[in-house]
Parts: C-alpha cells; structure tokens; sequence
C-alpha cells in the first residue's frame, strides 16, 4: 500500500482565519475534499497541488511532505 504524504494544509488554512469551506470555495473542491486532505485520506492530484500551493504562495513541498523519505 502507498503511504500517504503528510501536509501542512490544516495550518496554514487556520493561520489565515479560513474554515474547511472557506479553502475548500477558494480550491475549487468540496469541503469534504479539504477535509480528507487535512485528514490524510487523500492526496491530491497534481493540478490541485500546485492549485494549493499557488493560493497559499509556496512550494508543493512546503506543504506536502513525502513520509516515505522523512
């Protein structure tokens, strides 16, 4: 089984003041989507990927974080 990446999402959402479906309206996606993504069921696609790390003005690997190379 594939180990899921970790990510900073849940922070960064909450260091701007932004509920689950503030980010979710902002990403295109589902609330439920932002939720399993904080949560660590999912991990996004590549387009949303950089959607994120375009919104937040980061580095995808700022804000994911592969576990299997931790």
């Amino acid at each position: 089984m594939d180990e899921l990446m970790k990510n900073r999402l849940k922070v960064l959402r909450a260091e701007r003041d932004w509920s689950q479906g503030d980010l979710a309206e902002r990403l295109g996606v589902s609330r439920q989507s932002v939720n399993a993504l904080e949560t660590g069921k999912y991990d996004p696609s590549l387009p949303l990927a950089f959607r994120i790390a375009r919104l937040f003005g980061l580095a995808i690997e700022d804000i994911f974080q592969d576990e299997a190379a931790a």
